[in-house]
């Protein structure tokens, strides 16, 4: 099972929308593909119609406690395997503190190893324990960034969490690359920051993905009515993006 982190401490940048669109496009293409949902704001979770209370259904929080198996906490909706947040994960730093903490979700989803092709998961916009347990369950990370000179100084905050993980638990982290978001052709400052981004790729022993995924309302429209981009508007320029993105990743992941 090759595992993707959708990651960046900065909020905003279309996190869940990217994590939701890659497990999508994989799934899509045949694969059998596992989401997991490490953000307190539960937006994957949501979208994928799954269960988010905590109540009934034991949740990444619980797995991360050892109070449920990873088998245990998946849930099957019409959009895929899931295991879904809840709002305590915004508690996460404080409950997490035995040692090991890091590892609790790289030792949980090895059970389930055989029984997808990929796991994709959606990460907080911090860099704390749940992010550090997704960089070190990993085979490798995925930045999603806009177009904006903020973004470019967060990756830079990004890549020495990144370079901690992989000295101190996951010596083969990948940063696959960077995917520009809510992009903007027609915007001097796109372009501008798309070329200062393929430095700042370089920098971190990466690409700047070719393909860039254009504003579109389309995106925000599948959203309200939880649907997959590719079946609620297969010709918007977002599903063309996405597919073209996913297309990008698998050659490299097969490649």
């Amino acid at each position: 099972m090759k595992t993707i982190a959708v990651i960046n401490q900065k909020g905003g940048v279309g996190k869940s929308t990217t994590a939701s669109a890659i497990g999508g496009g994989l799934t899509l293409e045949g694969a059998k593909v596992l989401f997991v949902d490490l953000d307190a704001q539960c937006n994957l979770s949501y979208l994928m119609e799954a269960s988010i209370s905590g109540l009934t259904q034991a949740s990444a929080l619980d797995v991360l406690q050892g109070n449920a198996s990873a088998a245990e906490a998946v849930q099957h909706t019409a959009q895929g395997d899931v295991i879904a947040a809840s709002p305590a994960l915004a508690g996460a730093d404080i409950v997490l503190t035995a040692t090991g903490k890091g590892y609790r979700l790289k030792e949980a989803l090895e059970a389930l190893a055989g029984l997808y092709d990929y796991c994709v998961i959606d990460t907080p916009p911090a860099l704390g324990v749940l992010t550090i347990n997704a960089l070190t369950a990993c085979n490798g990370c995925i930045i999603p960034a806009q177009a904006d000179f903020l973004s470019l100084q967060g990756i830079g905050q990004l890549h020495g969490t990144i370079e901690t993980v992989r000295k101190y638990c996951n010596p083969g982290l990948k940063v696959y690359g960077i995917v520009l978001t809510r992009y903007s052709a027609r915007a001097v400052i796109s372009r501008e920051v798309s070329a200062m981004m393929e430095e700042t790729a370089s920098s971190l022993q990466t690409r700047l993905y070719k393909t860039r995924i254009r504003e579109c309302t389309a995106v925000k429209e599948a959203q309200a009515m939880r649907k997959p981009i590719y079946s609620y508007a297969p010709r918007s320029n977002a599903s063309a993006d996405y597919t073209a993105l996913v297309k990008e990743i698998k050659e490299e992941l097969e490649g």
